[in-house]
């Protein structure tokens, strides 16, 4: 599972070159796509999906969306991560929507997610 840094670049520069606080970063692969800091989405064999929750995951799923799976030990395994349609990909203001709902599920995931214990030695 590899991306290619051109198709990173081809997303942030020109499909999102509207949307302020856009990067990518190179991760597993793939990349990881940011929002002034805050991981929506991920890229993954030159495929771009964003971060869903309950509130979204039917928008995607009546575009005819599929999730991001991955293998691991014999097993498929998923992410809250769907595919970005690609009506959505060629409608600049649709995608800055999208973009910012992503954003928002990562934020709100990010506020309530457990703190993590240590373990004691």
């Amino acid at each position: 599972m590899s991306s290619s840094k051109d198709y990173a670049q081809y997303v942030t520069e020109d499909l999102m070159s509207g949307i302020d606080g856009i990067s990518a970063r190179a991760m597993f692969g793939g990349f990881g796509m940011y929002k002034d800091g805050v991981i929506f989405g991920i890229i993954v064999e030159n495929q771009l999906y964003f971060k869903v929750d309950e509130t979204t995951v039917e928008k995607y799923k009546d575009a005819g969306s599929k999730p991001f799976e991955y293998e691991m030990k014999g097993k498929k395994s998923s992410m809250p991560y769907w595919l970005v349609p690609e009506p959505i990909l060629d409608d600049a203001e649709e995608l800055r929507t999208w973009v910012g709902e992503a954003e928002e599920i990562s934020l709100k995931a990010k506020l309530t997610k457990k703190p993590v214990k240590k373990k004691i030695r």
